[in-house]
């Protein structure tokens, strides 16, 4: 069984194969060759949370495994399985590759979602998610102007500083989320706020949401008013997001879900001067594909670690 590092994943998994392999993920999912298993917790008195998110995609099948403490942090590991014979192939530290893959999904969804001519890109949060969720955006839109916006101007500051640097990109900080927001064609959140970062009046006709930062039932990003007043609302899973997407549980009434509609049914934005929204809880299958390409790129050198049978 083979072990990567963080380094590993970095090194095998670059974005744009990483968004096509999420392209294929909803392509498979759609033909029902593709499985998900949606998120489960385990919740402790001292506030530690076990987290296990499973999906089976092509030769493969997996589950990412990790947890959570809000004073001490979070650990990710991942275990792919081969799908014929159920033999253990190798051990993940997974911490990037779910950054990547969130990302990814992210950029499948904005080229899928978002105008062919939109360049203007906004970012609420400079944390754990927002530089793969722009270098994803970057990926697949001719973007000339990124804006990011956190609460701490020195946050902002130095992920606007790293993300041109390390991308290349033309990010800026911006001095408020509404001067992020104001104008945008693309607009990300990626924060664990519990309440709306942004106000629904700032959002233009034809402008695509990712709203990435939430996956609990009691937090959202954006205002219900925008949910409601979205003409697209797509997510990665219906049956995940009921479960666990805050924007779309705070802001909709049961007979509201019929409107909403998965990535893997959709093969557009409605038309230019649509609002389309998309919430992204992340699935187990999206890090089965992810962490199947690593395997499969790997060359000589990949440590080994020994299966014990019993």
């Amino acid at each position: 069984m083979l072990f990567f590092t963080e380094a590993d994943v970095r090194r095998l998994l670059p974005m744009p194969v990483a968004i096509a392999q999420m392209r294929r993920v909803f392509r498979d999912l759609a033909s029902g060759s593709a499985q998900n298993q949606p998120r489960r917790r385990l919740v402790l008195p001292t506030g530690s949370v076990l987290h296990s998110m499973a999906g089976a995609f092509g030769r493969y099948f997996g589950i990412k495994v990790y947890s959570t403490n809000l004073r001490y942090g979070a650990h990710f590991l991942f275990l792919l399985y081969s799908a014929e014979d159920a033999a253990p192939l190798a051990l993940f530290e997974a911490n990037y590759l779910g950054q990547i893959r969130t990302g990814a999904a992210t950029g499948y969804a904005t080229d899928l979602l978002a105008r062919a001519d939109a360049d203007t890109l906004a970012v609420i949060g400079s944390g754990f998610q927002a530089r793969t969720q722009v270098e994803a955006v970057l990926s697949v839109r001719p973007v000339r102007d990124v804006r990011v916006w956190s609460r701490k101007q020195e946050n902002r500051e130095r992920f606007a500083e790293e993300c041109a640097r390390e991308l290349g990109a033309p990010v800026r900080p911006a001095a408020s989320a509404e001067e992020a927001v104001r104008g945008a064609g693309i607009v990300v959140t990626a924060t664990n706020s519990r309440n709306p970062v942004f106000e629904d009046h700032w959002i233009d006709p034809g402008t695509h949401i990712n709203a990435i930062g939430s996956n609990q039932a009691n937090r959202r990003e954006t205002p219900p008013e925008l949910v409601r007043r979205a003409d697209l609302i797509a997510v990665d899973s219906i049956e995940q997001a009921q479960m666990e997407a805050g924007d779309l549980l705070l802001a909709l009434d049961q007979a509201d879900w019929q409107r909403v509609k998965e990535l893997k049914d959709l093969s557009g934005r409605p038309s230019t001067r649509s609002i389309t929204l998309f919430k992204s809880v992340g699935l187990g299958v999206e890090d089965v594909a992810a962490a199947a390409y690593v395997y499969e790129s790997a060359g000589e050198g990949t440590r080994q670690l020994p299966v014990f049978h019993s």
